[in-house]
C-alpha cells in the first residue's frame, strides 16, 4: 500500500474495517457507534426519508462525533461515510450531495453507476470517493473517472453483490491500482479481516455483522433470523430489485415465495429501492451475506468491534507463531 490517505485512515482505526452502508438498516446511531468503536461508520443517504431529513441526520452524526472528541481529547475518531446511488432513477442525488457538501462529508461511497459527474464536487470540499465494483471492467471505468478508492463487492457479500471470488478480483485489481482497496464478501470475523489484509486489501468491508447490533434499524425478527441462519440459507437472485443480491431464504419463504423457484424475470427492474417509498422487497425480504453463520448473538456495536479486534489480534499472533515454526 502506497496511498497516504489509506495509511492515515488505518492509523485512526482500531481495526482496518469500513462498515458497509445498509439500506434501511444503517442510521445515525449505528454510524456514531461504529466510529466510537474505532471503525469507519457509514449509511446510505437514501435512508433519510423524506430528503430534508438527511440534513438533520448529518448534524446528529457531526454532533455525536464532536462529543466523542470532547470526551476523549487526543484520541483518534474515525471519519464516517455516506453512500449515494449514482443512477438515473435516483432523483435525490443532487440534493443529497449538496447536504454532504454543507457538512464536508469526509468519505463518499458510490454505487451502481460510474461516479464521474460527482467526483470533482466531492474533491472541492476535501472529500474522497470510493466506488463499489464487482468486476475488473467496472474497476477500470471507476479509475478512469478519477475515484480515490475501490470497494470490491465479491461473491458472498450481503445485498447487491458480484459473483467473483475475492482472490480472483483483488489480484486483478492490484495489477492496475495501488491505491486504497476495500474488500467485501462473507467477512464476519477478525480472522477474515486479517485474511483480507494478507491478500492485499487495505480495509475489510463489513455489513451483515452489524445488522445484528443493538443500534441497527432492523426488526427483532430480522436480527433473530441472522443468528439462526447459515451460509446455506442465503439465496442469490436478481428478482427483487433487478440487480443480483444475497437474501435470507427464510425471509423469502415468509413473504409467501418459494426461494428455490423464484421467477426468472426481475420484479423491479427499475430499482424500486430508489423510490421515496417503503418498497415491499426491502421491508419483507432481508439481505445478508454468506458470513451470517458466524453471528452468534445480538450485541452492542462496541462489543462487536471489541470481539472482532480480539479475533484479529489472535489471528495475527497465531499466524506469526505458525510462520516462525
Amino acid at each position: 500500500m502506497t496511498d497516504t490517505f489509506a495509511a492515515t485512515l488505518q492509523r485512526q482505526l482500531a481495526i482496518p474495517v469500513i462498515a458497509a452502508p445498509m439500506f434501511i438498516v444503517s442510521n445515525p446511531a449505528l454510524v456514531i457507534a461504529q466510529c466510537a468503536a474505532g471503525i469507519v461508520g457509514s449509511m446510505p443517504a437514501l435512508n433519510a426519508r423524506p430528503q430534508p431529513l438527511l440534513r438533520d441526520w448529518l448534524k446528529t452524526i457531526h454532533d455525536g462525533l464532536d462529543a466523542l472528541r470532547v470526551r476523549n481529547p487526543g484520541a483518534p475518531i474515525p471519519p464516517y461515510a455516506i453512500n449515494h446511488i449514482i443512477h438515473a432513477s435516483n432523483p435525490r442525488l443532487q440534493a443529497d450531495l449538496e447536504v454532504c457538501a454543507e457538512f464536508r462529508t469526509p468519505l463518499i461511497i458510490t454505487s451502481l453507476s460510474a461516479p464521474g459527474p460527482i467526483i470533482e464536487a466531492v474533491h472541492r470540499w476535501g472529500g474522497k470517493v470510493f466506488h463499489d465494483v464487482t468486476t475488473l471492467r467496472h474497476a477500470r471505468k471507476a479509475l478512469d473517472a478519477g475515484v480515490d478508492g475501490l470497494i470490491l463487492v465479491c461473491a458472498g457479500a450481503g445485498g447487491h453483490a458480484g459473483t467473483l471470488s475475492p482472490f480472483a478480483l483483488l489480484g486483478e485489481v492490484r495489477r492496475i491500482f495501488d491505491g486504497p482497496v476495500v474488500l467485501s464478501g462473507a467477512i464476519s470475523r477478525g480472522d477474515d479481516i486479517l485474511a483480507a489484509r494478507a491478500m492485499g486489501a487495505d480495509f475489510a468491508y463489513m455489513g451483515t455483522r452489524f445488522i445484528a447490533s443493538q443500534e441497527a434499524n432492523a426488526s427483532q425478527a430480522y436480527k433473530d433470523m441472522l443468528v439462526e441462519s447459515a451460509a446455506s440459507d442465503i439465496v442469490y437472485t436478481p428478482y427483487f430489485t433487478g440487480i443480483p443480491g444475497n437474501y435470507l431464504r427464510a425471509s423469502i419463504r415468509a413473504a409467501g415465495l418459494d426461494p428455490d423457484a423464484l421467477p426468472s424475470t426481475p420484479q423491479q427492474a427499475n430499482l424500486g429501492l430508489l423510490a421515496d417509498t417503503d418498497a415491499k422487497a426491502w421491508r419483507d425480504i432481508w439481505g445478508a451475506g454468506q458470513g451470517v453463520g458466524n453471528i452468534r448473538g445480538i450485541q452492542p456495536t462496541a462489543d462487536i468491534v471489541a470481539q472482532l479486534t480480539k479475533e484479529y489480534r489472535q489471528a495475527q499472533h497465531r499466524l506469526a507463531t505458525t510462520l516462525r515454526s
